[in-house]
């Protein structure tokens, strides 16, 4: 295997909602026994959360993991147009729900995601990924007078405060047809080659990936990518280039910005 010691990544694991809890809590067992503790959970706000399943996302902040916004009901009302229809064949099916609102809905709709988290007494989030990674209809200028600090889209991490896109070759293992199969790896493998230019690289994970095909291909970029940071880190300044976080049971060291830090085991 290459030497990746150079190279940060991101961990996100997506389409947190009441139903997927029991498989995301599998995923971040497998993520601590990779000694993986700088995770991201993207946290669905409109599916059908009952008190216990809240109760759940407090555990998880107790823990140590970073909550983020990610959409509202991770689904589109309709299919909006031809762009969303290629895109929906291709990549999205039926879950870009940005895709089907104008500019007008698409902030609406974040702003009642970001909301919602206050209203639950968990931590408002800084971190907004729109399910898909499609934004939808809406210029980047209007996300500057949003309640998020960053954005994660296909191609990048856009800072809120700058407006500056920084530019990550992304992974992903949601394989779940045989033709999406070869298609998703041969995507993993160009942006893995991507991500010793860039220094960076994201491995976005869904609830079922380690049942998929490509759970094998999941497990060695764990391996591979042994250096974690969180999203903050990707808008620190100088030297100082993302944020050790010791254990996800004790995440306040990631107040703290050092260099060439692997997260610890727990």
């Amino acid at each position: 295997m290459e030497n990746t010691d150079s190279i940060r990544a991101l961990v996100s694991v997506h389409d947190v909602m009441p139903e997927t809890l029991e498989s995301v809590q599998t995923v971040l067992q497998r993520l601590a026994a990779a000694r993986i503790s700088a995770a991201t959970l993207l946290v669905v706000p409109g599916a059908d959360w009952t008190p216990p399943a809240i109760d759940v996302l407090h555990d998880f902040e107790r823990r140590g993991y970073v909550l983020a916004g990610h959409g509202w009901r991770h689904r589109a009302s309709h299919i909006g147009g031809l762009r969303h229809r290629i895109h929906a064949a291709l990549i999205s099916r039926q879950v870009a729900e940005h895709m089907a609102l104008d500019a007008k809905g698409i902030v609406a709709l974040m702003k009642r995601c970001h909301a919602w988290f206050g209203e639950q007494g968990l931590q408002s989030p800084s971190l907004y990924v729109p399910p898909a990674w499609a934004m939808g209809r809406i210029e980047r200028s209007a996300l500057a007078d949003l309640p998020f600090l960053q954005y994660e889209l296909f191609s990048g991490i856009l800072s809120a405060q700058t407006g500056r896109l920084h530019p990550m070759p992304l992974l992903g293992y949601e394989a779940d047809t045989g033709s999406r199969t070869p298609a998703l790896r041969l995507w993993n493998r160009i942006n893995r080659h991507r991500a010793k230019t860039a220094g960076w690289i994201r491995i976005g994970i869904h609830p079922y990936d380690i049942r998929l095909r490509l759970a094998e291909d999941l497990e060695e970029d764990l391996r591979r990518f042994p250096i974690h940071a969180d999203y903050g880190a990707v808008d620190a300044e100088g030297d100082q280039r993302y944020r050790l976080v010791t254990s996800a049971r004790s995440p306040c060291a990631a107040n703290s910005t050092m260099s060439n830090t692997r997260s610890k085991p727990l």
